[in-house]
Parts: structure tokens; C-alpha cells; sequence
């Protein structure tokens, strides 16, 4: 059943002569005689009916009330649970990136003091030392990616190397003019000095400079290096029609925030809709996601079966063995459906593309249920009939 405050319109601190009111005016709108064109309006002046029933009734309305107060408090604990999880496990990544960045540190500093240590005579050495840390932290893969990278940067430190040559040649020449001998041996010995600093420096950043945007990528940082924050999940419940028109809809997150998004294809109960960078701001992190789980709320005309929609049709005896023509409320509008001869309940009818739409195209059925049901009042005449077929008199 669905919730009688919301059939009545009313609040759920209504007071009993504002929910007679409520009642009385709608059951006058509804009602089957003022409607006859329309053939759901038995089954709302009904709904209407048990709605009042419920609410009138001081026990009722108290048992109504404590269940859905039980309802709510185990969505809003479920959902508390969820994103306590999605905390922990965004812990949980956090810690293993931040321990993978420091060994990736590590082989860094070891390769950095190496290099240092090594000198001018361990340049090539170095350099070996540095590939092969790469690929030992990140994977071959991940070296030959940067490859193209290294050898831009190699050129351009050969050329600053040559313009330093160059200038410390003419300083060394200027040196042997006014020093002679003794200061030409001084100025070679200056020059080679300065060329290894040079190229160990080249050396040293070119692997510093492939190593850190690889670190990133290592980590999953990307290029905000932020840890993503938890997802915030939270429910929506939406009609029949809105499903059937793509609407827009507006749903609460926990937080207290609203967010709207429409409805894609393929919609359905239990279906879960993610809008990425909707979710959870927190410092330091990037923004999570907002993750919607889709509720389909009862309508009296259908009930949903993945993407079929069920509808009952009522039949009286006669038409049901005689079969004959009805008119069933479809969810575009009245549809016309025949009843084949000598249908039982246990008979349904399938009408193609009436259901809900598909994410893939096309939409799905509606299946129309048959019930047979007895005259309001008894007839004699079945009333024998119905005897004498029990009891094997025929007359």
C-alpha cells in the first residue's frame, strides 16, 4: 500500500477532521460515477477509501507510523554505514599510495647519492643505475613511455654543455696569456671540473624529472595528487511517468544538499545512477562522487517487473468463458485488448513496447493479468448451474 498521507495530501501531523476533509473531497472527485469515461477511477476511489481507513482508525495509523519511522531509520542507518566504508577503504588507498611514495623516495635518494658519489667516471654508470631503478619501481613500459621525453632533454643539456665549453675555453685561454703554463694547467683542470658537474647534473635531473610524473601516475594521484573523498549515496523515488518521460529529478543528499539530474534510459527499480564530482568536498581530497539509487514508487495502475509493467484487468464469468473486447489504461493512454474465449486467471495477455524504455533501445511489455471476479450480488440461475456441474446433475 502506498503511503495514505501522501494519497490524502495531507501531513503526517494531520489532525482526524483535516484527513475527513482531505477524504471527503477527494472521493467525490474520484468517484466512478462522476468518472465513468475514466477506468482507473474504481481503483483510485479505492485506494482513497483504504487510505481514510488507516488514518481514522487511532491503532492503525499508530502501527502505519512506527513502521515507517523503522523504515527511515534503517535507510538513514544504511546509508551512514555505506559512506563509513567508503571512509575506511579511501583510508586504506591512501595509506598504500603514501607507502609506495615513500619507497619510491627512497630508490630516489639511493640514486641521487650514487650519482654523487660516483662522479664524472661513473656518468654512464649512473645513468644504467637510473634505467634500471625505473624499471625496476615502474615497469619497462613505463621507461620506453618516457623515452621520447629523455632524449628531448638529453639534447638540450648536450647543446648547454657545448655553450659552457666553449666559454670555458676562452676563459682559459684568456688565463694562459697572463698567467702562462701554470695557469693554462689551472684552467684545463677547472674546465673538466666544471664539464663533469655539469653532466652529472644532467644525469641527475633528467631521471628526477621522469620519476616525479611518474610517481603520480604510480600512486593514481593524476594531476591534482589528492586522494578521492567517499561517495555520497543517497536514494530517490520516482513515478512510473517519470520513468516513461526521462524527467528531471531533484533528490536530497545526506549532507542536506539538493542535486537534480534526468533520468537515462534504462532506468528501472534498484537502478543506481553515479554523477561523478557530486559527492562528498572535503579538505585535501578530490570530490567524490554522488550516487543515486533509484526507487520506483507504487502506482496503482502497474506494477514493475524489471522493465514490464503488470496491469490487472477484472473479468466477469461470462466474459471470461464467452471472451469479448476490453479497455485497459495503458501507460500512454487507453488500449483496447481481446479476451480470447474460456480465459482464466491464470491466462495474461502481453502487449508489446508498453513497458519501460531500455538503456539498448525499444522498451519493454505491458502484461496485462486476467482475474475473474463474481457478480456483485448472487444469481440463482448460476447459483444452480454452479451446483449441478459440482454435483454431476445435469438438467
Amino acid at each position: 500500500m502506498r503511503d495514505p498521507y501522501k494519497i490524502l495530501g495531507v501531513r503526517r501531523d494531520a489532525a482526524v477532521d483535516e484527513i475527513k476533509a482531505a477524504w471527503r473531497n477527494m472521493a467525490k472527485s474520484a468517484h466512478p460515477d462522476h468518472n465513468q469515461d475514466d477506468p482507473t477511477a474504481t481503483a483510485r476511489f479505492a485506494e482513497i477509501g483504504r487510505a481514510y481507513e488507516t488514518l481514522k482508525d487511532p491503532r492503525k495509523r499508530s502501527l502505519f507510523d512506527n513502521a515507517l519511522r523503522m523504515a527511515e531509520a534503517k535507510k538513514h542507518e544504511q546509508t551512514i554505514m555505506q559512506q563509513r566504508q567508503a571512509a575506511r577503504e579511501a583510508a586504506v588507498r591512501a595509506k598504500a599510495a603514501q607507502a609506495n611514495a615513500e619507497r619510491v623516495m627512497e630508490e630516489l635518494a639511493r640514486a641521487a647519492q650514487k650519482a654523487a658519489a660516483d662522479g664524472s667516471r661513473q656518468q654512464a654508470g649512473s645513468a644504467e643505475a637510473a634505467d634500471e631503478m625505473v624499471d625496476r619501481i615502474f615497469g619497462a613500459q613505463a621507461r620506453a613511455a618516457a623515452s621520447g621525453q629523455a632524449q628531448g632533454r638529453a639534447q638540450q643539456t648536450q647543446y648547454q654543455q657545448a655553450q659552457n665549453q666553449q666559454t670555458q675555453n676562452a676563459q682559459g685561454d684568456a688565463g694562459k696569456r697572463m698567467d702562462g703554463d701554470a695557469a693554462e694547467a689551472d684552467s684545463k683542470g677547472d674546465e673538466e671540473a666544471g664539464e663533469a658537474g655539469t653532466n652529472a647534473a644532467a644525469n641527475l635531473s633528467l631521471p628526477l624529472s621522469i620519476l616525479t610524473s611518474l610517481v603520480r601516475r604510480f600512486t593514481g594521484a593524476k594531476d591534482t595528487g589528492l586522494e578521492k573523498a567517499p561517495d555520497e549515496v543517497t536514494t530517490a523515488t520516482v513515478t512510473i511517468d517519470d520513468v516513461l518521460k526521462s524527467g528531471w529529478i531533484t533528490a536530497s543528499l545526506p549532507e542536506g544538499r539538493e542535486i537534480g539530474f534526468a533520468l537515462p534510459a534504462g532506468t528501472t527499480d534498484g537502478h543506481e545512477i553515479r554523477l561523478k564530482g557530486q559527492g562528498f568536498k572535503l579538505p585535501g581530497l578530490q570530490r567524490g562522487d554522488a550516487v543515486i539509487n533509484i526507487r520506483i514508487a507504487p502506482d496503482p495502475r502497474f506494477t514493475v517487473d524489471s522493465f514490464d509493467l503488470h496491469a490487472v484487468l477484472p473479468l466477469s464469468i461470462e466474459n471470461a468463458v464467452l471472451g469479448t473486447e476490453a479497455r485497459i489504461e495503458g501507460p500512454s493512454g487507453p488500449l483496447n485488448v481481446t479476451i480470447p474465449a474460456w480465459s482464466g486467471s491464470d491466462k495474461t495477455i502481453r502487449i508489446p513496447g508498453q513497458g519501460l524504455p531500455r538503456e539498448e533501445g525499444g522498451r519493454g511489455d505491458l502484461v496485462v493479468e486476467l482475474r475473474i471476479i463474481l457478480w456483485e450480488k448472487p444469481d440463482d440461475k448460476i447459483t444452480d448451474l454452479m451446483r449441478s456441474m459440482r454435483e454431476g446433475l445435469f438438467l
